[in-house]
């Protein structure tokens, strides 16, 4: 979970987070190359003596800047279609997690399973209890195995959700009358937190969602 003064991205819990980490750091480094040089650019222009007044186009300069921009996109773009096919990929998942969202809780339901469903509603946060995550807490957990392809569909029944949790690399709208669909897998043992990440009315930023994963004996 996020931790004050923390500034970089929550550490991964799967193997789709991780390889969104690898897409931001190398975007962010592309990024930092590009400003590094306009702002020399910049800098040299501000300072130097150089005037041509019969200068009226430079077309080899004019392809370089063309060019250069083009295979810098490139550069984002390919990892960035690869990353995107990745998070739609779905094989054979062990179990299916339902997911809908209400004002302002979430209900689940295990379909793999007769009758097994819960609503998850955010709990009161106590300052004596050590173990009470302020705004974070759900009085019902997710309980999903680790190491194992994990189906989630998820909707809505009123407005617009978002089922979001950072460190699994998940964030799905719920949307109402649509049933979306997307996919988990955690490779280590946990607790990890999410929210509504939608702004559609009052306290939709505390609906929380908690997941606990267990390794599959348990």
């Amino acid at each position: 979970m996020a931790t004050w003064s923390n500034f970089n991205l929550q550490n991964s819990a799967s193997p789709l987070m991780e390889q969104i980490i690898f897409f931001h750091d190398h975007t962010l480094i592309i990024l930092i190359m590009i400003t590094i040089l306009v702002g020399y650019l910049m800098i040299n222009l501000f300072f130097n003596k150089y005037i041509n007044r019969f200068l009226l186009d430079g077309q080899m300069i004019e392809l370089i800047w063309t060019i250069i921009p083009t295979i810098t996109l490139i550069f984002i773009a390919l990892p960035s279609l690869r990353l995107l096919y990745l998070l739609d990929e779905l094989n054979n998942p062990l179990i299916t997690l339902k997911s809908i969202g209400h004002q302002w809780y979430w209900s689940y339901e295990y379909s793999d399973f007769n009758d097994v469903s819960f609503d998850s509603y955010m709990i009161n946060y106590n300052k004596s209890d050590i173990n009470n995550f302020r705004l974070l807490d759900v009085d019902n957990r997710i309980i999903l195995p680790m190491n194992n392809q994990i189906r989630i569909m998820v909707t809505a029944t009123d407005v617009i959700h978002s089922w979001t949790i950072p460190s699994l690399g998940v964030k799905i709208d719920a949307n109402p009358g649509r049933l979306n669909q997307t996919n988990l897998f955690i490779n280590r043992p946990g607790i990890f937190f999410g929210q509504c990440s939608e702004i559609c009315g009052a306290n939709h930023g505390f609906m929380p969602i908690m997941i606990e994963s267990i390794s599959i004996k348990n």
